[in-house]
C-alpha cells in the first residue's frame, strides 16, 4: 500500500515520558502510513536550555508559516527543575511563549467514550473550555520584597506620566506580582469564541471575576458584550444559541448542575484550571483535545496533560508503563486533519479521523490502559501497557 503524501506540518518536541510516547507514536501509527512530512524542533528541556530558549521562538514562527503545527507535552521549570537539569535559568512556559505569538484562543475538549462515565452524573455531552491564550500571569512581572518598602503600580503615557497608585505599603518581606493584558488581544478572543460557537452551534459562556476586579476583569466583560452586540447577536438568534456572562463562581455551579454540550470562555489561568477540573471530571487528562486557534487562521495541536514524571522515572529503571498516550494520538490527528483540510487533501483528513476511530475503537474493545481501567467497571477490561495498547490500535488501523 502506497503512504499518503502531504504538505509539512511544524512538529514541536518535548519531554519525558510524552517524548518516548510522542516517538513510538510516530513509529508505530504515523511513519507505517504517510510519508510524514514535518518541520521539526525539539523543545525538550535541555535543547530550549542550550539555545537560550530561542528554539521555541523559531517553532512559533514557523507555525505562523506553515499554519498547522503539533506540539508535545514539555516541562516549565521550577527551582527543582532548574537543578535537576543544571539550567541556566528558570525558562519560562513553552506554552505561553507559543500562545503569545500567535495570540490566539486555546478550545480544550473532552474525548468521551461509552466505557467510560463522566464523575458528574448530569453530563451527557462535551463541555468544550475556550481559553485565552495571552498574557495574565503566564506573562507576570514578579519581584521577591526582600524587606520593608513601598510597592507601586506606575503608568507613564507617551506625553509623561499619566498614573500612580501605592500597591502596598510592605512592613516586612513579602512577594509582589504585575500582569497584562490588552484590548486588542481580548476582541480577538471574544470574536474566536463567537465564531467557534457558531461553528458548532453550541451555546456560550463566558465567566470571570468583575466584582472583584474592576478594572482588568471587567475589561474582558465589556469587550465581550460589545463585540457580542456588534458583530454577533442577530447570528446567534439566527443559530438558536446563546451567549451569556456570569462570574466564574456562579459558573463553576452552574457547570456541575449542566448536562453539557456548551462552550465555556474562561481568561488564561482560569482556564488552564478549568479544563483540568472538566477533563478530570469526564474520565482522564490524557483523554482531552486541546487546539490553539489564531485569528489569523494558525492552528497548533498538543495533549493538555503534563510530562508523566513519574511513569518517566520509572521507564528509565526499565520497567513497562500504563501510560495513556490518547490525547498525544489526538493532537497527531488534529493537526493532520487540518492540515488535510487547508490543502484539499481528503486521503490525508480521511486518515485522521481512522486514527481517532482505532483508538476510540481499541477502548471500547476493553483494552485500555491503567487510568482509563481503573475508571472502567465493566468486567472485561484489559489493562495494558503503553506499547501494547500502541499496537492494538495499529492492528485495528491496519484492518
Amino acid at each position: 500500500m502506497s503512504k499518503i503524501k502531504m504538505n509539512p506540518i511544524v512538529e514541536m518536541d518535548g519531554d519525558e515520558m510524552t517524548r518516548v510516547i510522542w516517538q513510538e507514536i510516530k513509529d508505530e501509527l504515523l511513519s507505517p502510513f504517510l510519508e510524514l512530512n514535518t518541520e521539526y524542533y525539539d523543545l525538550g528541556l535541555p535543547n530550549r536550555d542550550a539555545t537560550s530558549d530561542r528554539v521555541t521562538v523559531e517553532a512559533a514562527e514557523a507555525a505562523k508559516r506553515l499554519h498547522v503545527a503539533v506540539k508535545c507535552a514539555t516541562i516549565t521549570p521550577n527551582a527543582q527543575r532548574v537543578e535537576e537539569y543544571k539550567l541556566h535559568e528558570m525558562w519560562k512556559s513553552p506554552n505561553a511563549t507559543i500562545r503569545a505569538a500567535l495570540d490566539g484562543t486555546v478550545f480544550r475538549a473532552p474525548i468521551m467514550t461509552p466505557r467510560i462515565k463522566p464523575v458528574v452524573s448530569t453530563w451527557e455531552a462535551p463541555i468544550t473550555i475556550a481559553r485565552h491564550a495571552y498574557g495574565d500571569v503566564y506573562k507576570a512581572t514578579e519581584y521577591r520584597v526582600p524587606g520593608p518598602g513601598r510597592a507601586e503600580l506606575i503608568f507613564t503615557g507617551k506625553n509623561g506620566e499619566s498614573f500612580r497608585e501605592t500597591v502596598y505599603d510592605y512592613e516586612c518581606a513579602g512577594v509582589l506580582q504585575s500582569m497584562f493584558n490588552k484590548d486588542t488581544s481580548i476582541e480577538a478572543f471574544a470574536r474566536s469564541c463567537f465564531e467557534y460557537a457558531l461553528s458548532v452551534r453550541q451555546d456560550l459562556w463566558f465567566s470571570t471575576k468583575d466584582t472583584i476586579s474592576k478594572q482588568y476583569d471587567q475589561t474582558f466583560k465589556f469587550i465581550f458584550q460589545r463585540v457580542f452586540d456588534a458583530e454577533y447577536a442577530e447570528k446567534f438568534a439566527a443559530a438558536g444559541i446563546e451567549y451569556f456572562y456570569t462570574l466564574i463562581d456562579d459558573a463553576v455551579a452552574r457547570v456541575i448542575r449542566s448536562k453539557g454540550g456548551f462552550i465555556w470562555a474562561c481568561k488564561n489561568y482560569d482556564g488552564d484550571v478549568m479544563s483540568d477540573m472538566v477533563s478530570t471530571a469526564f474520565g482522564s487528562l490524557a483523554m482531552m483535545t486541546s487546539v490553539l486557534v489564531s485569528p489569523d487562521g494558525n492552528f497548533e495541536y498538543e495533549a493538555a496533560h503534563g510530562t508523566v514524571t513519574r511513569h518517566y522515572y520509572r521507564y528509565l529503571k526499565g520497567e513497562q508503563t500504563s501510560t495513556n498516550p490518547v490525547a498525544t494520538i489526538f493532537a497527531w490527528s488534529g493537526a493532520l486533519r487540518k492540515r488535510g483540510e487547508l490543502d484539499g487533501n481528503r486521503e490525508l483528513a480521511d486518515f485522521a479521523g481512522r486514527l481517532e476511530s482505532a483508538v476510540l475503537g481499541t477502548i471500547n474493545s476493553g483494552t485500555m490502559t491503567g487510568d482509563l481501567a481503573l475508571l472502567c467497571r465493566d468486567p472485561d477490561v484489559k489493562k495494558v501497557t503503553t506499547a501494547q495498547f500502541i499496537a492494538a490500535v495499529r492492528k485495528k488501523l491496519e484492518g
